[in-house]
């Protein structure tokens, strides 16, 4: 290998790290905190509605059951 690929690796790793960088000093801004707090209670909110069965579903019924 020549001493051209030290260089441009090196340079290659500067930039991807810069980049690694520069995305996480933009995540932490402050003005992502609201964001952040919104998402992070998501899994936490019940707002699903339960199982429930349709007409189709259901199981026939013995009238001697029933009585």
């Amino acid at each position: 290998m020549s001493a051209i690929w030290g260089n441009l690796i090196g340079i290659f790793i500067i930039i991807i790290m810069s980049t690694f960088i520069g995305i996480w000093i933009w995540a932490w801004r402050a003005r992502h905190k609201p964001l952040f707090a919104k998402m992070a209670a998501l899994p936490m909110e019940d707002d699903v509605i339960p199982y429930q069965k349709t007409d189709s579903q259901k199981q026939p019924v013995n009238k001697e059951d029933q009585a």
